[in-house]
């Protein structure tokens, strides 16, 4: 389904019982809201999910770059508003994951409880020449299918791409299917996040999840957000890299629920 909110079409999809308490899935970059699909399962029985592309990223509209987080928390913001949600729990992963903090340093009273999945509260890489070289070889080559493999390794743990090779083609599939131009937009809001200092102002329930195998926004990351989120809880999967929700679903749904169920 599609809706204009904040002055787009963005793609979206809404699963279980109306009248249940809403959850808002944020997708990382180079995927879609399906990256989301073991969660719905578990989910959809007890809360309203809401999942949705962000800016430039499966259906929803590639606008010109560089896009930045306060853009993209806008987006999310007014497409709650669009669907006439006024309280959400918020889910976001990497990308999502920072959308999230951005929200939530705003202090919007739409969030009542916030969900980091492997992700950073700065720039994960911190090299503008790493950043930039990808930048160029996505802009010479035209596809995103140079980046894919890469991505994989860092996306899976190993045993995932062995053991559950449709996980691992559906990853794939998302990350070739997704603009390069969007692509591009977001790797320049990446490289502008910095909310380290102002993370001390998110006052909503607060759970921190990552990966032990996560490369790129690693356990250290994550103990940094849980030392400057007052009350955070921090819980870290073992035998899952960057895509922890699809390297332990299992796991991954039972924190994230149980920590939902104490709220």
């Amino acid at each position: 389904m599609k809706i204009r909110a904040n002055g787009i079409e963005i793609n979206y999809q809404i699963d279980g019982p109306e009248g249940a308490p809403w959850v808002t899935m944020s997708n990382s970059l180079s995927t879609t809201y399906r990256m989301w699909d073991p969660q719905v399962v578990a989910f959809a029985d007890r809360y309203r999910v809401l999942r949705y592309d962000q800016r430039g990223h499966g259906g929803t509209e590639v606008t010109p770059g560089p896009y930045s987080f306060e853009l993209l928390a806008d987006d999310v913001l007014a497409l709650l508003d669009a669907l006439l949600i006024t309280h959400t729990h918020f889910v976001g992963l990497s990308m999502g994951g920072m959308t999230g903090m951005t929200v939530a340093v705003r202090k919007s009273p739409v969030l009542r409880s916030l969900v980091l999945c492997d992700t950073s509260s700065q720039d994960p890489y911190g090299d503008p020449v790493g950043w930039q070289e990808r930048i160029d070889t996505l802009r010479a080559s035209g596809s995103m299918e140079v980046l894919i493999e890469s991505a994989l390794t860092r996306f899976l743990i190993a045993n995932t791409v062995k053991d559950r090779p449709g996980i691992a083609e559906t990853v794939r599939a998302m990350i070739r299917d997704t603009s390069v131009d969007g692509h591009i937009a977001c790797c320049q809001a990446i490289m502008e996040l910095d909310l380290t200092d102002r993370l001390s102002v998110i006052s909503v329930p607060t759970m921190i999840l990552v990966g032990a195998d996560d490369l790129s926004t690693t356990v250290q990351m994550a103990e940094t957000l849980h030392q400057n989120v007052a009350g955070s809880e921090l819980l870290i999967l073992k035998n899952a890299a960057h895509l922890s929700n699809l390297d332990q679903p299992s796991a991954f749904n039972e924190a994230v629920l149980g920590f939902l169920s104490r709220l």
